[in-house]
């Protein structure tokens, strides 16, 4: 595996016909990326990661649809798009991230809702059960499409997602920040774009909603005290270290989505959300610059956390140990915790402003 370029990893994935045969691969390609430096901590290492996540499981969905073929359930029978949410929807997963995944398909004049049913949930247990093989834990958090909340025709997310804006109570609000992430990285993508573009319509016309998506936004604090100091872990074996993903990496994404969803963006990728919200003139570009610095630091160090198995999953408790918080990290990181301090700021004074004009 040492000598193979990305092109040629895709195409093993591309031409595997048994989910075992993909996790000797996801493990080899793992060995290779972490103890030989195949990529290195940067944006395109990152691209890299998430083109290999993307070919696993789109070759997993593809073999299973074949399986239910040959099982004689036939093929899909309407269009529909198996979705990625949190960072797997922004083209920002690990070598080690979870199952965060939905399913959304088409009505249909030729078959019933039980008849849909019954297809694709044959389907989504046979797409977990070899992402399952792969290493992929499922969601902690149930955001995963064998749950029925996260798998259905397209009118009933539609329906839901309006009964979330118009009771949008702490739970509500997490599910709708969930949906602004999601990226089909299979089938009709279509589907993904029309939901969207439902979500986005819905905020432009009813603005003072953005106070709710706010609230949940702010939720996680930048790790830095009011004296410049890191805030670690103070107990159990991660004592000392820092959670890079709740500490630094999950504010700014939080804030960055917050601004796209204000300014209308459709784009989940945090860096191509920072881009456009720029080029939009809807931040200055200042602090484009800084957001993008201390994003892309926050990816680096969150790409240096120890991971390891578990029942075969592939899995990361996502916090810096102390022995890596050595001098030149601290500094690094403390310029990225401060910028994410500017970012909540701004957003919560952007949302302020418009929630106050609408008001007014």
């Amino acid at each position: 595996m040492n000598h193979l370029s990305m092109e040629q990893i895709l195409a093993r994935i591309h031409r595997s016909e048994q989910f075992e045969e993909m996790r000797i691969t996801r493990d080899q390609v793992h060995e290779t990326i972490r103890e030989h430096s195949l990529f290195s901590h940067s944006y395109e290492a990152l691209q890299d990661v998430n083109r290999l996540h993307d070919a696993f499981i789109r070759r997993t969905i593809k073999l299973a649809e074949d399986n239910l073929e040959q099982e004689g359930c036939g093929k899909p029978p309407v269009p529909y798009a198996f979705i990625l949410f949190g960072s797997g929807g922004r083209s920002e997963q690990t070598l080690w991230s979870d199952q965060d995944n939905g399913l959304i398909y088409e009505q249909s004049l030729h078959h019933s809702e039980e008849e849909l049913e019954a297809y694709f949930v044959k389907l989504v247990d046979c797409i977990l059960y070899g992402l399952g093989i792969l290493g992929y834990p499922p969601c902690q958090g149930n955001v995963i499409s064998s749950n029925r909340q996260w798998r259905k025709p397209i009118a009933a997310y539609m329906d839901e997602m309006t009964a979330w804006f118009e009771e949008p109570d702490w739970e509500h609000v997490r599910y709708l920040l969930i949906m602004a992430d999601m990226r089909a990285v299979y089938g009709f993508e279509d589907l993904v774009n029309r939901l969207k573009s439902e979500f986005l319509a819905y905020i432009q016309q009813h603005p003072t909603i953005l106070k709710y998506l706010l609230s949940n936004t702010l939720h996680h604090k930048i790790s830095l005290g009011v004296f410049g100091h890191l805030i670690t872990e103070r107990y159990g074996e991660d004592a000392g270290g820092f959670d890079i993903k709740y500490g630094a990496y999950i504010p700014i994404v939080n804030g960055v989505r917050l601004l796209s969803i204000q300014a209308g963006i459709i784009e989940a990728s945090t860096l191509e959300r920072i881009r456009l919200l720029k080029e939009s003139s809807f931040i200055p570009e200042s602090l484009a610059d800084e957001w993008r610095d201390a994003f892309g630091i926050a990816l680096k160090l969150r790409d240096m956390t120890p991971f390891q198995l578990e029942e075969e999953m592939y899995t990361t408790r996502s916090k810096l140990s102390a022995e890596q918080l050595t001098k030149e990290v601290r500094q690094e990181l403390k310029q990225c915790l401060r910028a994410g301090i500017d970012l909540q700021k701004f957003v919560k004074k952007s949302i302020d402003l418009q929630v106050d004009k609408e008001k007014g």
